[in-house]
């Protein structure tokens, strides 16, 4: 059997409060799990007790073969239980393919007025020369 440490999300609308809990990765995210190890708070602040483990029985499940999931592992990385990598993604804060088609389009719009400034003031330089 899969096992996943997991958030499973309850509160009321617009009110979260989540609970980590062991689950299948078969069953739904609120649905059946196997043992509640921690809660979570988003609504308090940073510096508050936002997250609360139970460190024994998660590194007990982590030996039984269970993995967490990214943010569960951010979690757990601050306590010291596992090491979560940082991601690399060079690609994410580039603009989408139709915002850099109109930038490219800026810029050939850009060039040609430059030219046209240019070959204009060229022209004005020959026609003051011939004077």
């Amino acid at each position: 059997m899969a096992l996943k440490i997991r958030l499973a999300r309850g509160g009321s609308k617009k009110r979260p409060y989540y609970s980590i809990v062991i689950a299948d990765v078969r069953s739904p995210r609120d649905g059946r799990y196997i043992e509640k190890v921690g809660t979570f708070n988003p609504l308090l602040p940073k510096d508050a007790e936002r997250v609360s483990l139970k460190q024994e029985r998660i590194e007990h499940w982590l030996k039984m073969g269970a993995r967490p999931t990214d943010r569960v592992l951010r979690f757990l990385d601050e306590l010291g239980i596992m090491k979560r990598e940082p991601r690399n993604n060079p690609k994410k804060a580039l603009p989408g393919k139709k915002a850099q088609e109109r930038i490219e389009e800026k810029k050939a719009k850009a060039e040609e007025a430059a030219a046209e400034k240019a070959g204009a003031s060229a022209e004005t330089a020959e026609a003051g020369a011939e004077a």
